[in-house]
């Protein structure tokens, strides 16, 4: 499965703890990445910047679905089983 352009669940719904340009300290939860532009593509897709973590991330039917709305809900779960209680 592809990405679904201008879905960014993953850029905004994930929190990303290594250095990502302009937001040294990574990202929280919840926080648009400031390296979404305005369509919600990434300016670092490619590029040697980008935080290992989004590479790693696999756009699959379980995780994106067939809306935006099933991506952002089923990532905020999986941010939520994953935060150190």
């Amino acid at each position: 499965m592809e990405c679904r352009l201008g879905c960014a669940a993953c850029c905004i719904i994930v929190s990303i703890s290594s250095p990502i340009p302009d937001m040294p300290e990574g990202k929280p939860a919840g926080v648009r990445c400031v390296q979404l532009t305005e369509s919600n593509l990434c300016r670092l897709f490619g590029h040697p910047d980008r935080p290992d973590v989004c590479g790693s991330l696999s756009a699959s039917f379980e995780m994106c679905g067939s809306t935006h709305e099933h991506a952002h809900a089923y990532l905020r779960e999986l941010e939520e089983a994953t935060k150190p209680v």
